[in-house]
């Protein structure tokens, strides 16, 4: 069987838990939080991160720090994951859907302004595949209606644009280390405060509300609360585990990339499928490799082609605005043009740092095949 995904494993990430169990220090922002913080703000060119329990804590954090109120609009791709708009629904915020963009699968830019009211508060680009959004535009969008911004860099680790690291162009960005991710530590994730004039409340905001850091530090002889917050932060066994992974991570995108670059050089000419498109100015980290067929139908009978193949091929997210949550608390804004559309006919094939050059030439072949034989 040639698995769509098996986590990576470094190898060292024992090694750095039987420390943690050793100095019996168990609880987050120890050690291992700050050894692997340090490696991620060099990554991500942050100054100030924080480890979280999942990709959505950071999320949830993110909306926290932007202030979201009741009735406050968020503006998000639909072609996401459903932690990406709960985190600001949490917070009351109504959440409006814009079209995506067919080449990239991230949301189309020149949609963002037609959505944009007085209630509009925060933009959501989201970095499909770990491939970057125009944030040259996003950002400028921003600025002229004084809104914030919060990448959802996810999938992004160790991707750019303009060689500007994803998760470091706007108020906060986000990384998740999912076990479907490049870097992955089971269920984790890290937030970016890339603004100075956040990193105080974000410190009291990941210390449930209380201002324990400043105690820690020794500029308080005891803490108490002092605003909202919750409980964010990831333990450090957790952390120690991604430390042992984020050593690696250089090698790990540099293998994925050279499996991608191989899937690419089969289908760039292909004349059955679609493939992504990457912008000049983006730099991606080989985290998706995905087709697109000629229709729902199509994809579906070569999903199960290569199922009976043994290879484990995936379809991805059901646009948000059509699951039954979605249709009753969220609006799309404008023509669903290509968000439906495109995500029936998607097609994601196996991808991972264990796969092979000869697993990926099985897998071209066996869809070169497919075609031979409609």
């Amino acid at each position: 069987m040639i698995k769509f995904n098996i986590p990576f494993i470094a190898g060292t990430e024992l090694d750095y838990i039987n420390d943690v169990i050793s100095s019996k220090a168990f609880q987050g922002n120890g050690k291992y939080s700050k050894k692997t913080s340090e490696l991620l703000s060099t990554y991500s060119a942050s100054k100030k991160v924080f480890l979280t329990s999942s990709g959505t804590q950071a999320l949830e954090m993110a909306a926290l720090l932007c202030n979201i109120k009741k009735d406050d609009e968020v503006i998000m791709p639909s072609f996401t994951f459903s932690s990406t708009a709960n985190a600001f629904i949490l917070r009351g915020a109504k959440i409006k859907f814009i079209d995506v963009d067919p080449k990239t699968m991230n949301w189309d830019e020149n949609l963002i302004e037609d959505a944009i009211t007085q209630k509009t508060k925060v933009l959501v680009p989201v970095h499909y595949a770990g491939v970057a959004c125009d944030m040259d535009k996003v950002n400028k969008i921003a600025s002229n209606n004084n809104l914030m911004v919060v990448e959802d860099a996810a999938q992004c680790i160790l991707s750019s644009y303009k060689n500007a690291p994803l998760g470091s162009l706007s108020d906060f960005g986000i990384y998740s280390f999912h076990e479907t991710k490049n870097i992955q530590c089971g269920e984790g994730g890290s937030i970016f405060i890339n603004k100075e004039e956040f990193w105080d409340i974000s410190e009291i905001s990941v210390e449930k509300g209380t201002n324990r850091t400043k105690f820690l530090n020794g500029e308080i002889d005891k803490y108490t609360w002092v605003n909202i917050g919750s409980s964010f932060l990831m333990n450090e066994i957790t952390a120690a585990f991604l430390y042992g992974q984020l050593i690696d991570a250089k090698a790990v995108i540099n293998k994925r990339i050279s499996l991608w670059n191989r899937y690419h050089e089969f289908f760039e000419n292909n004349e059955f499928v679609e493939i992504q498109e990457i912008p000049n100015y983006a730099k991606h980290n080989g985290h998706i490799f995905y087709i697109k067929l000629r229709d729902s139908n199509v994809r579906n009978k070569l999903m199960l082609f290569l199922r009976e193949c043994g290879i484990d091929a995936r379809t991805h997210f059901i646009p948000l605005h059509s699951s039954p949550f979605g249709k009753s608390k969220c609006e799309f804004i404008g023509l669903d043009k290509y968000t439906t559309l495109d995500s029936n006919r998607l097609l994601r094939l196996p991808l991972h740092y264990y796969l092979t050059i000869n697993d990926v030439d099985n897998v071209t072949g066996k869809i070169e095949k497919f075609f031979k034989e409609q």
